[in-house]
């Protein structure tokens, strides 16, 4: 199973967008988008919704709760 990192990483690529791109349009410091794809740290629930919404997900998919 994919972790959360690899499934943002790999939603990013499918759009074409930068780190510092998709940290301005879910309104986070540019550097958390590369922790997260790092699994250095998680993002909070309004940041996974914000995610979810952004790539047209669940947070379920996010998670690694569903393929």
């Amino acid at each position: 199973m994919d972790s959360f990192g690899e499934r943002l990483h790999a939603l990013r690529q499918e759009k074409s967008i930068g780190q510092v791109q998709l940290a301005k349009e879910i309104n986070v410091g540019k550097s958390i988008i590369s922790l997260w794809e790092q699994n250095k740290c998680e993002p909070t629930l309004s940041n996974l919704a914000s995610l979810a919404k952004y790539f047209n997900v669940s947070i379920d998919y996010l998670a690694g709760l569903e393929d």
